[in-house]
């Protein structure tokens, strides 16, 4: 690159920077949505709601932008067949927790009063969805980490292939 000379990200490299702020906000709002569950609500039990129903909203939105991207991504790969199939299985773990963060996202922002304490099933179920996050992102790692996903090594991946039990790489 030249200097002075501006470079538009393409999508499909926002991806390993959108996948973290859905995180962080959902496990934040999880958290925050919990203290306000056992906090008295006429202390902080209703800033912390409100503050977990923000942070519960704006991290089923960053799932969106980091599922579009990811899908973005996805379309540019050629993978060997060890990794298409951990790729096609965070995919669908990753369609699966954002379609359920935004379902958790109107029920907690449209479907109640923002600063009210949130019932128990809601707490669950969030707790649930925020460990499938977290499952997700895992997988995310592993495809990068194990596999060179989205990496230099990636773009070689057809001259590798799986060793021992299958999780491992070797060059052919």
């Amino acid at each position: 690159m030249v200097a002075g000379e501006t470079r538009v990200i393409a999508l499909p490299e926002w991806h390993p920077m959108a996948v973290h702020f859905p995180l962080a906000l959902t496990v934040t709002g999880a958290l925050a949505l919990s203290a306000a569950r056992v906090a008295a609500p006429e202390r902080r039990g209703a800033t912390l709601a409100v503050v977990g129903t923000w942070n519960l909203c704006l991290g089923a939105v960053g799932a969106l932008f980091a599922l579009g991207t990811g899908l973005a991504a996805v379309t540019s790969l050629e993978l060997a067949p060890a990794a298409r199939a951990a790729v096609g299985l965070h995919v669908k773990w990753a369609i699966f927790t954002s379609a359920a963060l935004v379902l958790l996202a109107v029920w907690r922002g449209a479907g109640v009063d923002p600063d009210s304490r949130p019932s128990r099933a809601f707490l669950v179920i969030l707790w649930a969805v925020t460990a499938a996050l977290i499952v997700t992102a895992y997988q995310g790692g592993q495809n990068v980490y194990r596999y060179g996903v989205g990496t230099a090594q990636g773009a070689e991946l057809g001259a590798l292939r799986p060793q021992g039990d299958g999780h491992e790489l070797e060059r052919v």
